[in-house]
């Protein structure tokens, strides 16, 4: 089946740049063949997040849990997981790490990209993702923020999803919302272009220090606390033509998230390595959950916000979303 993406004509030019830097740093990997018995596919590009949602996928690395299962893990950075869609469509990009699963419940939904869950990477937890003001700001409340300009990473998605379920449940009415990537964030909330932003970690430690930004909203408050945010998501067709593939990096990443989960040190020393965090600020960043098992049920939370908020059309049905290897 040929895969066709259809893009918005806005961001066709941010993800030009970027699929062009993709398909440069992977082409050729299909033509890894593994042992018998083993992978299909040894060598698996990954578009990676500078986000604390992907700690388990460094780790992994780090600790050869990816070598242990045959396969040979490299990593893009991207700084939005749209940018790395049509490079997954074509299958230059095996795996998307950090993707924003409501991008991805959109694209199969739509039929624009047969997506699959691999494994959940990160759920809300407290202080992970904030609503940030510069220090001065005459915003000192959630109701504040009604009518304001929010800087989001991408538009009508899991920030503006989560803060205006937030800002319903305290009575609020929403803001206006501004697409600006998470590393811009700092630059324009300096400028006063907008009034606010939503970032993620490590930015929100970053801000913080660099700019004595101040919270006024907890990205984790009722009734989003504890919500799946983001994982590492794959095609249908990756997984139909390299299965024992796709299982072992499921295994790989699932160990991985059990040492995330339990061990903060082992995601404190992987941060610097690709982030801007520095190692003395890794200790006081609001780091995610960290599933160790993925949950249809709490997928199901995520599907029914965004059918409430009409950015889904119709129910999905999370276990057909989740990808379980054959027994």
């Amino acid at each position: 089946m040929r895969v066709q993406l259809r893009l918005p004509p806005a961001k066709l030019a941010a993800t030009a740049t970027v699929t062009a830097v993709l398909l440069a740093g992977c082409g050729g990997s299909d033509q890894d063949s593994g042992a018998p018995g083993g992978p299909e596919k040894k060598t698996i590009m990954v578009a990676g997040l500078p986000l604390a949602d992907v700690a388990a996928l460094h780790i992994a690395m780090d600790r050869e849990l990816f070598a242990k299962e045959g396969l040979d893990v490299r990593v893009q950075p991207v700084q939005q997981s749209v940018q790395a869609l049509p490079a997954l469509a074509h299958g230059q990009v095996d795996v998307i790490g950090g993707a924003n699963f409501v991008t991805f419940l959109q694209a199969r939904e739509k039929g624009t990209l047969a997506t699959r869950v691999l494994a959940e990477g990160a759920r809300n937890a407290p202080h992970m993702m904030d609503v940030l003001v510069p220090s001065d700001s005459t915003i000192k409340e959630p109701r504040d923020l009604e009518g304001k300009k929010v800087a989001v990473n991408i538009l009508n998605n899991i920030q503006s999803l989560t803060l205006n379920a937030t800002l319903g449940k305290a009575g609020a009415g929403r803001p206006e919302y501004r697409q600006v990537p998470f590393p811009q964030m700092g630059s324009v909330l300096e400028r006063g272009q907008v009034d606010a932003v939503h970032a993620a970690e490590p930015f929100v430690t970053a801000l913080k220090r660099e700019l004595k930004a101040r919270t006024v909203v907890d990205g984790n408050a009722a009734p989003v606390a504890g919500l799946p945010l983001s994982g590492y998501v794959t095609t249908d067709t990756f997984i139909d033509k390299y299965p024992k593939t796709a299982a072992a990096f499921q295994r790989a990443i699932s160990a991985a998230q059990a040492v995330a989960a339990k061990d903060r040190d082992a995601v404190e020393k992987a941060l610097p390595g690709y982030t801007k965090i520095k190692p003395a600020e890794a200790a006081a960043i609001g780091l995610p959950d960290y599933p160790v098992t993925s949950s249809a049920a709490q997928l199901k939370r995520l599907i029914s916000l965004m059918r409430a908020q009409k950015l889904l059309t119709k129910d999905l049905d999370p276990a057909a979303v989740l990808y379980q290897p054959a027994e």
